[in-house]
């Protein structure tokens, strides 16, 4: 069996050069690829001793509701193979504190902002949206139409592509002609491209994907749900495969649509799936509770990997999966691996 890697990493080289990491979501530029993602750092206090937050793409807030909500009962959190449950219920300080403290304070700091809003009724991301839109310091609203860690199913608004499309309208309607409204979809559906194109048409300037997926863990010592709200999101490594295969459905089938890709995401390879995949930009969530670093250790391994494969811009490798290979990666295919070398001869087939 003749083996061959692909896409190969080369080595033998001294440092790799200099990798334009700049891209876009909708109208938002964005000088570095990878953002924090939404609920895993608050409005990024937490990290700001651990990276630069200027440096990085932008800060995603947790998801703040109109009033202030104390969330679901303990325990919270639940820990699984490759990733980790939770249930928090969107707990927040509400609209006007965030406004006044939080998204004051990413201001001064010089970090780009992306507000994540969520709400119970259409009226309700309406008004969010109309509260941010004199608000300083917003350069992107990420519409959260699909927590699962409500106490009622019916606000996962993502799930259906009426509802969908009936809120991402309201906020689109709502907001500054020149902030980005990127929908943030969840996995649990049967065809997310269906939901993509309802809120693309109803004014999304590009697609936040994918938020946790709905899952149970059973506490084997007690014999009951190991979370007080029985079910949570799993985010973490478990669903990257998942994650990866929702941005190549979509960006196959509205390939001019910003994604922003996300979904156990710890190296800067992963990223790098998600790019070929078709997303323009992507989130690190709960990797930076292990290491609170690591979006901006993504972004460098990130920029490393499209090196060493001869990219030369970011932009180049969104959705490069998708498409023939060029003559150039063609031609480094043929070369060996690092591993190729290392494994000698490969085993002829009997």
């Amino acid at each position: 069996m003749t083996r061959m890697t692909v896409v190969p990493a080369r080595s033998g080289s001294s440092a790799p050069p200099a990798v334009d990491l700049s891209t876009s979501l909708g109208s938002l530029e964005l000088p570095d690829p990878v953002l924090t993602a939404s609920g895993c750092a608050a409005a990024g206090r937490e990290l700001d001793p651990f990276l630069d937050l200027t440096a990085i793409g932008a800060v995603v807030t947790k998801s703040i509701m109109l009033r202030p909500r104390s969330g679901r009962a303990t325990p919270r959190m639940a820990e699984t193979p490759s990733g980790m449950l939770n249930s928090i219920g969107l707990q927040g300080p509400g609209i006007d504190a965030f406004i006044d403290q939080d998204l004051a304070w990413l201001r001064d700091r010089g970090a780009r902002a992306v507000v994540s809003i969520a709400g119970g009724s259409v009226e309700e991301y309406q008004r969010l949206a109309q509260r941010l839109r004199n608000a300083d310091g917003v350069s992107a609203i990420e519409v959260n139409i699909s927590c699962p860690n409500v106490d009622d199913r019916g606000q996962v608004f993502a799930c259906h592509a009426e509802p969908a499309s009936a809120v991402v309208s309201a906020v689109r309607r709502a907001t500054d002609p020149r902030i980005p409204v990127l929908a943030k979809l969840s996995p649990d559906v049967t065809d997310i491209v269906e939901i993509a194109r309802a809120v693309v048409d109803a004014g999304a300037d590009g697609l936040s994907m994918v938020n946790t997926l709905l899952g149970m863990v059973i506490d084997t010592d007690t014999l009951r749900p190991a979370l007080a709200g029985v079910t949570g999101g799993l985010s973490g490594p478990a669903i990257r495969p998942v994650a990866v295969r929702c941005v190549w459905q979509v960006h196959a089938a509205m390939p001019e649509v910003p994604i922003l890709g996300m979904g156990g995401i710890k190296t800067g390879l992963d990223a790098l799936q998600f790019v070929l995949a078709g997303a323009s930009a992507v989130s690190v969530g709960t990797a930076v509770f292990h290491d609170p670093s690591a979006p901006a250790r993504v972004s460098r391994e990130l920029a490393d990997a499209l090196a060493a494969r001869g990219i030369e811009r970011l932009s180049d490798a969104v959705g490069l999966a998708h498409r023939p290979m060029p003559e150039t990666l063609t031609e480094a295919a043929a070369e060996p691996s690092a591993e190729d070398v290392e494994a000698g001869p490969a085993d002829a087939d009997t």
